[in-house]
Parts: structure tokens; C-alpha cells; sequence
């Protein structure tokens, strides 16, 4: 059955159990120029991958062994590659990889998980692109604020953040992700999250592909766009042509599902 309405709104936030940390000491290779960076480490199942960017795309693919891989490649037209580092914390739920840019204003940037650290940048056109290889069962944090964020056929939990980009990814689990100029794609095979997922941004279009069996309390709205669903919607209070609440099979989990400009659109898998 395909249901339609018209227009969007949505966040997130996917609470999930993790089973820690690094377990054997990196191993920082040796750079293979003054702009390139390499590292690889364990992260135990149910840990964390993190990466932090600012100006450059983040890239994540599932890897074949057991190890985390990461790779930076650091491009600029004016301003010295070799001013911005990329630095390495390790933490009790994993590791977290951050492009640490010169100091923007008498405060120093610093590299920490999640919303910690400080991330400011002026006056440096440097780049920095990431090249993830996740191992099975790992989760992965994408964050950058000028580039496109990807994962793709990873195995565990994804979360994507942007500013100025797309963020797109598939897993045999679940994800959320928000930009602000942008489209989220996301493919997730897996409808057991906790708490609520969110999917946001302002310029850009919303695409999911759910899995067959899902079962959510669904917020999605849009100003200037439509909504469609593949899915039997059971709709809660009014329908306008800006916003639709409703379930989708029997309810439960919560969907947040918010653009501005750009449409909704719900796949069965």
C-alpha cells in the first residue's frame, strides 16, 4: 500500500549498548608525505568509531578484518597542509579521530568524544578527507562541517553529521543523520533501535529505506515538498499539508523525519 501526504519535521537520538573500548595500542604509520596520515587500532565490538572534520568529506566503508583503518589526505591552495594535525583520542567506548585546525581566536582547538572538544576555524582553506574501514559490529560517529558524509554497507549503528553536504548511508543496522544544506539517504535493514532516531536538515530531501517489519511513531514534516510512505500509516490528530503523526505497524519506536525544503519519502524494503 502507498500513502501520500505533502510537507516535514524530525530529529535524533539512538541510545545504544556499548561493549568498549580499544583494546591493543595503535599504531600511527609512518606518513607517506607531510600532508597524509594513517592510523589502525582495535575497537572491540559495540565500541565507537569517531571522526571529527571541519572542511573535507568523511568516508566509511566496511573493512575485512578486525582492525580499524583510517586514512587523511590533506589538500590546500594557499593556506599549509601541515598546519592543520590529526589527532587520536582513545576513550572508554572507542576512539575518536579529529582534523585539529590552528588556534582561530586565542583559544586553543582541542580534540575530544562527542560534543566535547572545540572545533573553530578562520582563514584556512586546508581539507582534510577521511577514509574509514569499520570492522564488523562497530558503531560509526560521521561528523564534518563542509563535505559529505558517507557510510557505506557497514554492520553496525551509523550516526552522520554535516553542515554544508549530504550525508548518505547503508547498514545491516540502524542510523540516523542531519545536515543543514543537503540530502540524508539511509538504508538500514535493522528496526530495533532505542530511543528515537532523527533525520534532519533544512535544504534538501529525505530518503529511507526501512525494513519490512518496522514498527514506529512517525513526526515527519516539510515546508516546501511531499511526503510519501510505502508503508500502512495510521495517522494520529489532523493531517495538513506541512506535517503527518502517525504509526507504522504497531508503533513504538520514535522517527523524526524533518526538512524544510525537499521531500520525504519512506521505501519498504
Amino acid at each position: 500500500m502507498r500513502a501520500f501526504v505533502r510537507p516535514g519535521h524530525a530529529m535524533v537520538g539512538a541510545a545504544i549498548a556499548a561493549a568498549i573500548l580499544t583494546a591493543s595500542e595503535p599504531r600511527v604509520a609512518a606518513q607517506r608525505s607531510a600532508s597524509d596520515f594513517e592510523w589502525r587500532g582495535t575497537v572491540l565490538q559495540g565500541g565507537a568509531v569517531e571522526i571529527k572534520g571541519v572542511n573535507g568529506d568523511v568516508n566509511a566503508q566496511a573493512g575485512t578484518g578486525n582492525e580499524v583503518e583510517v586514512t587523511a589526505v590533506k589538500k590546500a591552495r594557499r593556506s599549509d597542509p601541515e598546519s592543520v594535525r590529526v589527532e587520536v583520542v582513545q576513550h572508554g567506548d572507542g576512539v575518536t579521530i579529529c582534523a585539529v585546525y590552528p588556534d582561530a581566536d586565542g583559544r586553543p582547538n582541542e580534540c575530544r568524544p562527542g560534543e566535547g572538544g572545540r572545533m573553530n576555524v578562520r582563514d584556512n582553506d586546508v581539507t582534510v578527507t577521511f577514509t574509514v574501514k569499520v570492522p564488523a559490529g562497530v558503531r560509526f560517529i560521521g561528523k564534518t562541517v563542509n563535505g559529505d558524509v558517507t557510510a557505506r554497507a557497514l554492520s553496525g549503528p551509523v550516526s552522520l553529521k554535516t553542515v554544508n553536504g549530504s550525508a548518505e548511508f547503508s547498514t545491516a543496522s540502524y542510523g540516523d543523520a542531519e545536515t543543514v544544506n543537503g540530502s540524508i539517504r539511509g538504508s538500514m535493514e535493522r528496526a530495533d533501535w532505542t530511543g528515537q532516531l532523527e533525520f534532519t536538515t533544512v535544504n534538501g530531501s529525505v530518503t529511507l529505506d526501512l525494513p519490512s517489519d518496522v514498527h514506529s511513531d512517525l513526526r515527519a514534516t516539510t515546508v516546501n515538498g511531499d511526503i510519501t510512505t510505502d508503508f500502512p500509516l495510521t495517522v494520529t490528530g489532523r493531517i495538513n499539508r506541512r506535517s503527518v503523526n502517525g504509526t507504522i505497524g504497531n508503533g513504538g519506536r520514535s522517527m523524526n523525519i524533518e526538512t524544510v525544503n525537499g521531500s520525504v519519502k519512506l521505501h519498504r524494503r
